[in-house]
């Protein structure tokens, strides 16, 4: 079987899963990336019922907002529901600039509250479809499997990765569960997502022909070495994580943390900035930071 069809046939399992566990259909998340749209393609494809919700980050790049709206209004004149969840923080509206203040720490590779907050909320009370793949990273190959339940007890977890597993018994120990998740094309390379595409004539997110190779939030703390190359081109939202660094500074001063974590005093959005920026933050960890602060 090929990759098409495999992926197509985990789709239809994980539908009859949706509609035994929550009564509902899939629901497909997308990001506005290359493997969100291979994902939706074999959606199409596949015949099931399923809606499609995106997650507003507040710091996604311009082209990949109007990717979406484009990508949605095809959608929604074939008849596909479609939503758009924006972040909540303690029951209010938020976006990453005053979840900065509020946290007073910037995000990092390891303290990443705001995919929490921002991003990983969706979904709940469904069984949804990502387009998450083990080529992205090791750790991605490590922890994550074509099936998956979200249990907050890691050790009452499951996580599936053969095609052969009993993915009934997913269904029943997750029954009621918050989110259960598949992710159809999780053994495809980066090539087969592109391959997959341009066979079909897919429109791609216009920031890949800018020499962007992920679509994501600008600035995102996980690629470090990319953090630079995304505000060359989006200058404005530097400016914006400036700004809130200053009013975090402000916040953290009357909190009474003091605590720079770096050689250079904070003294100015500008110099948590330089810090941001450096990978010398890297190795930080939740248990180097006062727990007060986040």
């Amino acid at each position: 079987m090929d990759k098409e069809q495999t992926a197509i046939e985990r789709l239809k399992i994980a539908s009859e899963m949706s509609f035994d566990v929550y009564g509902k259909p899939l629901l497909i998340t997308y990001s506005g990336g290359k493997d969100s749209d291979a994902l939706l393609l074999l959606a199409e494809r596949s015949g099931v019922p399923y809606e499609v919700n995106h997650s507003h980050t507040t710091v996604d790049a311009p082209p990949t907002v109007y990717h979406v709206r484009e990508k949605f209004k095809s959608l929604e004149e074939k008849g596909i529901k479609c939503s758009i969840d924006y972040p909540y923080y303690k029951g209010k509206r938020t976006n990453m600039f005053d979840l900065i203040v509020q946290k007073k720490f910037p995000p990092t590779r390891f303290i990443r509250y705001c995919c929490r907050v921002l991003k990983e909320h969706s979904g709940d009370g469904r069984y949804i479809c990502t387009g998450v793949r083990w080529a992205e990273s090791r750790r991605r190959k490590d922890t994550r499997g074509i099936y998956e339940d979200f249990s907050s007890d890691k050790e009452k977890r499951i996580i599936l990765t053969n095609d052969n597993d009993d993915t009934r018994r997913l269904t029943e120990s997750c029954f009621k569960r918050k989110k259960m998740v598949c992710n159809p094309i999780i053994d495809w390379e980066t090539s087969d997502v592109y391959d997959y595409l341009e066979e079909s004539h897919v429109k791609l997110n216009p920031l890949y022909g800018m020499g962007f190779n992920r679509v994501g939030c600008v600035g995102c703390p996980m690629s470090p070495k990319h953090m630079n190359f995304d505000f060359s081109f989006f200058p404005k939202y530097r400016d914006l994580y400036v700004k809130a660094f200053d009013k975090m500074l402000i916040a953290r001063r009357e909190a009474g943390l003091t605590e720079s974590y770096s050689s250079i005093p904070w003294e100015s959005g500008e110099d948590v900035m330089r810090w941001w920026l450096d990978m010398d933050y890297a190795q930080l960890t939740f248990d180097d930071i006062e727990k007060d602060e986040l």
